[in-house]
């Protein structure tokens, strides 16, 4: 599967659904950025079952505001409506790699326990996004 060009009126619903997906948040202007985008293209050719999404943050302004995106690229890993990774920096196609198979071997049953227990203890903190 090709990228998918996220916006304000596709995020909620592509992120939000279930599986495994990968936002690149980047800009024209960023060097690095264009060294990650064909790592994370080819990435999304091999990985048929993860959604890979990008975030132009120059065009989607509140999108990259929400999220904190302080530097780019950043790259943000979203399962099942959770999110398990939200990092700056450019990965070589190795890391990237290597940060998928951690992904997919996350225990989501887990996840969702742990955050129900912080919830409980701390109380559950509106969400922004």
């Amino acid at each position: 599967m090709a990228t998918v060009e996220l916006s304000q009126q596709n995020f909620d619903e592509v992120v939000g659904s279930d599986g495994l997906v990968l936002v690149d948040f980047w800009a024209e202007w960023c060097g690095p950025c264009k060294m990650f985008g064909p790592v994370f293209e080819k990435s999304s050719e091999q990985h048929k079952d993860i959604t890979f999404g990008k975030v132009d943050t120059e065009a989607q302004v509140e999108l990259a505001q929400a999220f904190e995106i302080r530097s780019i690229p950043t790259l943000m890993a979203v399962r099942d409506g959770v999110v398990l990774y939200s990092q700056p920096g450019a990965l070589p196609a190795a890391a990237l790699e290597d940060l998928i198979s951690q992904l997919r071997a996350v225990d989501m049953e887990e996840v969702r326990a742990q955050i129900a227990a912080h919830e409980a203890e701390h109380g559950s903190e509106p969400h922004t996004h």
